[in-house]
């Protein structure tokens, strides 16, 4: 089982704030560039509530003042019992060089001797942590995305990286949704805005739903047929990247009938697939007083 704390420390441009941020994707509180001496009082706030969380605390030479005191604290909580890992980050010189000029960014240790003097300088106040360190990333050679998911296989726990899966229908007459990553077009679908029994209601009514979804044509089944391969290939592969959020967007014209019954019937089949999926109407708030969402108590 994966620490409950986690230290993050490294050099400045070797990618730590990268390791935060996947490790708080995967359920850690994290903060940066805590003052080492606030540590302890940290620690003994956080095993001091009940079920305490898992916290990433990111310490490194920015706390100019306090730094060189890390190794004493760190032996000190490691006396008292506390279990944690120190994970420190690093690059080779020209890397992370290259890396500031590139943010035209100062080095936190510059003080007017350059980039090289500030990085020999923090490998100096560094090296007690270093030293001390449960795993070391060299990401000279690691693209954003490498790093983010080598830290996350290091640290995740089940479940930790199950991607949330939004299917969002909407009207293309109103726009495409900014938020989409995949856009799906049933406007080729029989439409029951030209039923009149069916106009008033909305695509989770159960009439409007048979009607999209039992189609005298197949069109409907066979659209399924073709797209749910597609997403039970692509939905892994997104995992597997590291991405946390997906949403797919079903339009037709004014998103009230076919977008909608689509969308729910993916809900259900991608739910049995063991995905975790929730469904939105993004125009909802459009449908006729009428339809039996919308009715009066």
């Amino acid at each position: 089982m994966p620490p409950r704390l986690v230290i993050v420390s490294g050099l400045s441009g070797s990618g730590k704030s990268t390791g935060l941020r996947a490790l708080e994707d995967l359920g850690y509180f994290s903060l940066d560039n805590l003052p080492v001496p606030l540590l302890p009082k940290l620690v003994e706030l956080i095993h001091g509530q009940e079920g305490p969380g898992r916290l990433a605390v990111a310490i490194d030479a920015r706390d100019t003042h306090h730094i060189l005191q890390a190794p004493q604290v760190l032996d000190a909580l490691s006396d008292q019992g506390i279990v944690f890992s120190i994970v420190f980050f690093e690059a080779d010189d020209t890397t992370i060089v290259h890396r500031f000029k590139e943010t035209r960014r100062r080095h936190p240790l510059d003080r007017g001797g350059g980039i090289s003097q500030g990085l020999e300088e923090e490998r100096r106040v560094l090296a007690g942590i270093r030293a001390r360190a449960d795993i070391v990333f060299c990401t000279s050679s690691l693209s954003v995305h490498d790093l983010r998911r080598r830290v996350q296989e290091q640290f995740e726990e089940p479940g930790d990286r199950d991607l949330q899966v939004r299917l969002l229908s909407f009207g293309f007459k109103h726009g495409v949704p900014q938020e989409v990553d995949l856009v799906f077009d049933v406007r080729f679908l029989p439409n029951p805005h030209f039923e009149p029994d069916l106009r008033p209601l909305n695509g989770r009514d159960p009439e409007v739903a048979r009607y999209v979804l039992a189609d005298g044509e197949g069109q409907t089944a066979a659209f399924v047929a073709h797209l749910m391969p597609l997403l039970t290939f692509l939905l892994p592969r997104y995992r597997a990247e590291g991405k946390a959020y997906l949403t797919i967007g079903i339009g037709c014209t004014g998103g009230q009938h076919r977008s909608v019954s689509l969308a729910e019937h993916l809900r259900q089949l991608l739910a049995e697939h063991g995905h975790d999926v929730r469904c939105e109407h993004r125009e909802s708030h459009r449908w006729p007083r009428s339809a039996p969402d919308q009715r009066e108590p």
